[in-house]
């Protein structure tokens, strides 16, 4: 985990999302806490992992989702090198969850 988002500020904020219960709930506190621009950017940024993970080409993911080369780029580093395993275990909780 990356020490440097260690903090009782953000603690507060995933124990806020820890708390939500339906979309409907996350797209209220969402709306209020970020801007559409970051929401959509977040949203992008989890399609492309998703394509990623399912072995699409980046000239598809581009066209798919309007995501720059760098940011697919950004998004791939992650998946492989250098990130905390956060969009796996994600991934695996919704497919397990769509199984059943």
């Amino acid at each position: 985990m990356n020490n440097k988002l260690n903090s009782e500020h953000m603690d507060d904020l995933f124990e806020a999302i820890l708390s939500l219960e339906t979309k409907e709930e996350c797209y209220k506190f969402f709306e209020d806490l970020c801007t559409v621009l970051e929401l959509q950017s977040m949203s992008q940024r989890m399609q492309v992992a998703k394509m990623l993970t399912n072995k699409k080409v980046y000239k598809d993911i581009v066209a798919e989702t309007g995501a720059s080369t760098a940011t697919i780029s950004r998004v791939n580093r992650t998946l492989n090198y250098q990130g905390s395993g956060g969009y796996s275990l994600v991934f695996e909780r919704i497919n397990k969850k769509e199984e059943k």
